[in-house]
This record gives C-alpha cells, structure tokens and sequence, in this order.
C-alpha cells in the first residue's frame, strides 16, 4: 500500500473513480490510527507521554491500494477536498429501485382489521321478583 500526502491522494482517488465509471468500484475507509504499534504505545502510555492520533484514510478499486495520513489540523481541509471529489462522481450511481407505487396505494386503502371486542358479561342479578 502507498503512503501519500494529502493532495497526491485526491489526486490519484479522482483518477480511481475515473476509471471505474463504467464497471467498477471504490472503496474508501477511515480510522483513528497512532501509526506505532501496540508495544511502542504501550511504553509511551508508561511514561505518560501523550500519543497523536491521525486519521488514516485508505482507497482500493480492486487493482490499486492508496493511503494517507492525516493529522487533526490537516482533517478539516481534506475533508473539504474529499467532499468536492465525492460530489463530482456521484452522477455514476444507480437509481435506487422503487416498488410499483400502485401496490403501495392499495395497501393504504385497505383499511386493517380491527379485532372484535368480546361483550362484556353482567354479573349482576336483576331483582325484579321476590
């Protein structure tokens, strides 16, 4: 996998959506990440040293992997940037497929059944004769 900066990254994610137009998909993740491993964080969490965390951000059309690491004040302008490229390719999405709106207004006409209310038996006595 190839660790870029920022830019290069949507650069080369444009060019990933591109090319998976017509067939194809791009998938994108993101995680926390500290980019140490576990036995380095733990030695800092012992010496109560603080620990950055970056966001880590990676591509993958199936081909091609890309990543990039970003820090807390880098986030908000990549953000930015990742939104604008999102929004430029979304015109390759299918339509979602709606069920036949006929069988959606019968189903509102029929009003459903109510369950019966049982009678109330009276367990009084009438006391008409002595």
């Amino acid at each position: 996998m190839v660790l870029m900066q920022a830019d290069p990254f949507l650069s080369e994610l444009t060019n990933m959506y591109e090319r998976t137009t017509e067939k194809g998909s791009v998938w994108v993740t993101m995680k926390r990440s500290s980019m140490k491993c576990k036995a380095r964080l733990k030695k800092m969490a012992d010496k109560g040293e603080l620990v950055e965390y970056r966001c880590l951000v990676r591509a993958s059309d199936g081909k091609r992997n890309i990543s990039t690491s970003l820090s807390a004040k880098e986030y908000l302008k990549f953000q930015a940037s990742y939104s604008l490229v999102l929004k430029a390719h979304m015109h390759a999405l299918k339509k979602r497929e709606r069920k036949d709106r006929k069988k959606t207004v019968e189903a509102e006409k029929i009003p459903e059944k109510e369950p019966k209310k049982q009678k109330k038996s009276s367990s009084k006595k009438s006391a008409g004769s002595k």
